[in-house]
Formats: structure tokens, sequence, C-alpha cells
């Protein structure tokens, strides 16, 4: 049980993901969570950097969509000016919301990627719906309120599979 918490890769940022290695493996959609992971949980507009980002991978074939677990006003404020497809509310970890995503890219399982900064929305959700799940370094060093609660117990789920010798990563949050 204890795996379903692991995620395939651990990057810093999205900006890390390795785009060719994910065309290599066939990759050719990406699910990523919005606060946190793409900017802080509390900027509403997009980073230059992250737009250029975002451009890039249009521009190599890569699709995206934003699923989270966050107000519809939250994520179509951020998603539609920058045409982004999106799924609010998504009530991660479950995975609806992933095969959804998955769906309206006319992609299968196999070729999308989930993305997060949280363990147990992202990585737990995204590995539970059978997806290659990448745990990013949260963007921000504060969360809103229930965040913070998430944050509690993934810092007990990280130790415990640095223990069990299952992550080698310096910083487990």
């Amino acid at each position: 049980m204890i795996k379903r918490f692991m995620p395939n890769e651990y990057l810093p940022s999205v900006l890390d993901l390795d785009l060719e290695h994910l065309r290599e493996n066939n990759i050719k959609g990406i699910i990523t969570d919005l606060d946190n992971t793409l900017v802080e949980w509390d900027r509403p507009d997009i980073t230059n950097e992250l737009d250029d980002w975002f451009f890039f991978l249009q521009e190599q074939g890569f699709q995206v969509t934003i699923v989270s677990n966050n107000s519809e006003h939250r994520v179509r404020s951020f998603s539609e000016p920058n045409g982004i497809h999106f799924i609010h509310s998504a009530k991660k970890p479950m995975g609806r919301a992933f095969r959804k995503a998955t769906r309206r890219m006319g992609l299968k399982k196999r070729e999308v990627v989930v993305v997060g900064d949280q363990v147990l929305t992202d990585v737990f959700g995204g590995n539970r719906a059978g997806f290659y799940t990448v745990l990013v370094v949260p963007v921000a060093q504060n969360d809103g309120f229930l965040t913070k609660i998430n944050r509690k117990v993934e810092r007990r789920v990280m130790k415990r599979l640095k223990d069990r010798g299952l992550i080698q990563w310096e910083d487990t949050q």
C-alpha cells in the first residue's frame, strides 16, 4: 500500500520535465496540478517562464490539462486566458478527473503523465488510476489551510518511504 504514495520521478519543478524522455516513452499528454505545482497557490496569473514553457510544450506536440481540486473560478481564471484545458473541483485523489482529462485529450493512460506537488492527492491519485507520476517541489513554502494538513501527513509518508529505502532524494519535504 505504501508504494502507491511513491512517485515514478521526483523533480525540482515542472520546468525540469525531460520532454525528450517523455517523447521516447510515447508520452503525449501532461496532466498537471495548478496550485504550488505551476504557480504559488495565491498567485492569480502565469509567470513569463511558465508561459514560455506552455508555448514550447504545445510547439512540441504535447497536450496539457490542469486538474485541480480548487474552485472553478480559481482554475478558470488561470487557465482560460492561457488557452489551457482544465478540470476544477477534481476531488483528487479520486481517479475520475484524471480519466476525464485523458479522454478529453484523446489519449490512452499510458500516453499521459501526472505531475503535482502533493503525495496525497496528485501522486496517490495518479498511481491509483494507473498513471506515471511525477512529484515536484512545491513552488511556495506556504500553503492554504487544507493543504497544511495534507503536508503533515505527507511528511510522515515520505519519512516512511525514505526509511524503507524506497526514495533516495535528499529533501523529503
